[in-house]
């Protein structure tokens, strides 16, 4: 069996679980944030290897899972969580199961991405996480929510609390979630050190421009994205301004 997850303490009780073995495209962020009286999990990772396997230590206080968004490398470890939450635009994919493959063309196929003539992965694993695997049998299942998100709602974990705010453009239903007590942003997909998504069926332009344009104004000291590194406030607002600038009207 793989040591599929890493996991890497970032410090102030919060823990940062990556999959090195996903390609890039798929390579996602989550993070486990504990506080005194719960934990919460942001996303889930693309459900591969079973978290409550793998992690046995993160179920031990029921956390909630909270999704940034719904996309295969972001839910699909989540059906594992007895409590799940996000944005109610993201509710209906949720239940009727998120398009997800683990073969490069079957999935940009689901999620429409034109591939503009790069190579395909033939597998978006660069190993199998145990013999005998079969990527075939990967999907991600269905799930209903246990409560929804809107912009502004507050999540408190005892001695930390997390503010919703919700980010249009890379899906309808993005979010983010700031701790404003020590100024960090959790971005999911909304902004990373990277090449944004815009193009995909259900994003939408000019809504990600308006999320862009409030996060050139967010005030914060550290971002936790959904994919690569984490950043600061002045490469936040960079990226965010490179972005309104490449799709200036």
């Amino acid at each position: 069996m793989v040591d599929w997850y890493t996991q890497a303490e970032v410090g102030d009780d919060l823990v940062r679980i990556s999959e090195p073995h996903v390609n890039e495209l798929l390579s996602a962020n989550f993070w486990w944030l504990r506080g005194t009286d719960r934990d919460i999990v942001i996303d889930a990772g693309l459900g591969v290897v079973a978290l409550r396997d793998a992690i046995p230590g993160l179920f031990e206080r029921d956390p909630m899972v909270l999704l940034t968004h719904a996309h295969l490398d972001h839910v699909g470890g989540a059906s594992q969580f007895a409590d799940r939450a996000a944005h109610p635009a993201e509710a209906e994919l949720l239940a009727a199961g998120v398009p997800a493959s683990l073969y490069g063309a079957e999935l940009y196929d689901k999620l429409g991405i034109d591939a503009a003539g790069e190579p395909v992965p033939e597998l978006m694993l660069d190993v199998l996480p145990a013999p005998g695997y079969d990527p075939a049998t990967y999907r991600v299942e269905p799930m209903t929510l246990c409560r929804t998100l809107v912009d502004g709602d507050r999540i408190d974990l005892g001695g930390r609390v997390l503010t919703v705010l919700h980010l249009p453009g890379h899906t309808p239903g993005s979010i983010a979630l700031l701790e404003e007590r020590t100024g960090t942003l959790y971005s999911g997909d909304i902004v990373y050190d990277g090449g944004l998504i815009d193009d995909l069926p259900n994003s939408d332009v000019a809504a990600y421009r308006h999320s862009m344009q409030f996060l050139t104004d967010l005030d914060v000291s550290v971002v936790h994205p959904g994919h690569g590194r984490s950043f600061d406030r002045t490469r936040l607002h960079q990226l965010a301004q490179a972005y309104l600038a490449s799709r200036a009207c």
